[in-house]
């Protein structure tokens, strides 16, 4: 039993993309977790399991279009070793990315 809801696995990026960055540097981005229409704390969770999967100096795309969600982010970057290279607003949700340490 899944306690909230179907269960959404962090997937890779079925398309290496890259994404420009706010300071003009781009990156390639690795995986992408889908967190569009899910609440807090969701996001947080499949943010870690994603970081937790992801290799040294991968970057991991998390989207969200959960305003708390996109603020509690950031902050956990310390616990799952990882840095928070920007937040990008994308239309419809925000882009999360992260580089893994």
């Amino acid at each position: 039993m899944v306690l909230f809801g179907k269960k959404k696995e962090p997937e890779p990026a079925t398309e290496a993309h890259e994404v420009l960055l706010e300071d003009g540097s781009s990156v390639q981005v690795s995986r992408v977790v889908d967190c569009v229409g899910d609440s807090c704390p969701r996001p947080q969770l499949m943010t870690k399991a994603a970081m937790d999967k992801a290799g040294s100096g991968d970057v991991v795309e998390v989207r969200i279009d959960n305003p708390t969600s996109v603020e509690a982010i950031p902050p956990m970057m310390e616990s799952l070793q990882s840095s928070h290279l920007g937040t990008i607003r994308d239309g419809r949700c925000w882009q999360v990315l992260i580089r893994k340490n």
